[in-house]
């Protein structure tokens, strides 16, 4: 199980509406809960969100670091951390 600290699910709150046509969290245990059950990750790092992806099998087809952090399911938590939920 990961562990979202209330800098994460506060992200996740904040910016949900950049992967899904609404809402799907209003308070931050809604979040953690929703978090949980999609089994999003969080990684330290731009190089980590790259690797992730490399590990999940998607195409990234030559993209770079940016456009791999413009993706809809990559959140900036805004501390050097990204948090990457698969919707």
């Amino acid at each position: 199980m990961h562990e979202y600290d209330d800098a994460v699910l506060k992200c996740f709150v904040d910016n949900q509406l950049q992967l899904f046509p609404e809402e799907v969290a209003d308070t931050l245990e809604e979040a953690e809960s929703f978090l949980e059950e999609v089994m999003a990750v969080v990684v330290e790092s731009v190089e980590e969100v790259i690797e992730f992806f490399e590990e999940e099998g998607i195409d990234m087809d030559g993209a770079t670091g940016e456009d791999i952090l413009e993706a809809a399911e990559v959140f900036d938590v805004g501390d050097g951390r990204y948090l990457i939920v698969e919707g």
